[in-house]
């Protein structure tokens, strides 16, 4: 399968010539749909049906977000605080396990994952984390359960049998260097998990990310499987924090941060702001060169996150309601900025629509079509 896309401009002002860049783009291969979070715009987030519903509407991979339970368990959480998540505070037997805990630099008042044993947690039922904006999704809120990673991968892999194509896992280490201080890394039974499942290889379907970097640094030494520097487009990582080193996101995307996270990571999982930014009205501005620079370093570049609702895009690509009425949870021209995106040369998206992300690519030029 080959991208077939309009010459971008950042090709021709990194001082590649047409001819040069389209030859380039013909052989690159597609563009990956990553099922963010599964498809969370359609089911709560980080729930079985979220995941293979993002499966059967075409994502390449899923994104579990892993944090650990008292019992370290990795399942499946945007955040280890979980009130916005689950229906935790609706039972009564848990009411005294609320409290607050430092995270990452910040107080959060809540119930935490690390408070729970698996079979505590197995009795809380996911919940839609926006429901102002994602209305129809809290239909299914209190019917599914928190997942494991393995019963995350037990899915993918059936998944795989039934629609006899590879499906790739894409886990997040969430808060790393908060867990490895309460003695619940994520790292060693992360891998010691997709290893025992069969993801060994740089060619196996997984992406390992983190927006810390430390925990990706002693994954290296640990396994084969692909790493992906996750860059946020304002903060620091907070090992960077905690060790003293002055150094900002800003400064991972430059000349010299891209050539040191090109000696440990297999990508760069990036805030789409840094490939196009935005003004403070939210209007796009001119690209950046972070894609083509970060590729002649080797280095694959995955953006996040793409919605369809209004309050999510670019002021342009907003749709108004009725009357003019600015209406956030309304669906705008989405379509119109994945193929932004794919014109510019990012290898993957991560996004709450993954039919949205695919219906992009075949409207771009029979890209990605299966």
């Amino acid at each position: 399968m080959t991208r077939i896309v309009l010459v971008a401009v950042w090709a021709l002002g990194a001082g590649m010539g047409t001819h040069d860049a389209l030859a380039d783009m013909a052989q690159a291969p597609a563009p990956i749909v990553i099922g963010h979070r599964g498809a969370s715009g359609y089911r709560p987030e980080h729930t079985l049906a979220s995941y293979e519903m993002a499966i059967d509407l075409g994502a390449d991979f899923i994104e579990p977000d892993l944090v650990s339970t008292r019992d370290g368990v990795l399942i499946a959480r945007h955040e280890n605080e979980i009130s916005a998540t689950t229906d935790v505070a609706a039972h009564p037997e848990f009411a005294a396990r609320r409290t607050t805990r430092t995270i990452d630099g910040t107080p959060v008042t809540g119930w935490f994952t690390e408070d729970f044993s698996l079979a505590e947690i197995k009795t809380l039922r996911a919940r839609e984390r926006i429901p102002a904006i994602r209305q129809r999704n809290t239909v299914y809120d209190d019917r599914y359960e928190v997942p494991t990673l393995e019963e995350v991968i037990r899915l993918v892999q059936r998944k795989e049998r039934q629609l006899r194509r590879r499906i790739g896992l894409y886990p997040e280490t969430k808060h790393p260097s908060y867990f490895d201080a309460m003695g619940l890394s994520l790292e060693e039974p992360l891998v010691s998990m997709l290893h025992a499942h069969g993801y060994r290889q740089r060619s196996s379907a997984v992406f390992i990310q983190s927006f810390e970097v430390g925990n990706l640094r002693q994954l290296r030494h640990h396994t084969r499987l692909r790493l992906v520097q996750l860059v946020h487009d304002s903060g620091r990582p907070y090992d960077f924090e905690l060790n003293g080193d002055p150094r900002t996101y800003a400064d991972l995307v430059t000349p010299a941060g891209l050539a040191e996270v090109a000696t440990y990571a297999d990508g760069i999982g990036v805030n789409k702001n840094l490939v196009v930014p935005r003004d403070s009205a939210g209007n796009l501005l001119p690209p950046t060169t972070l894609v083509p620079r970060a590729h002649a370093l080797g280095l694959i570049v995955h953006a996040w996150t793409f919605r369809n609702e209004n309050t999510f895009l670019p002021l342009s690509l907003r749709v108004a309601g009725p009357n003019g009425a600015d209406m956030p949870a309304f669906y705008g021209k989405a379509i119109d900025e994945y193929a932004l995106f794919y014109r510019l040369g990012v290898d993957g998206v991560f996004s709450d629509n993954p039919d949205t992300a695919r219906e992009a690519m075949r409207r771009q030029g029979s890209v990605g079509v299966r």
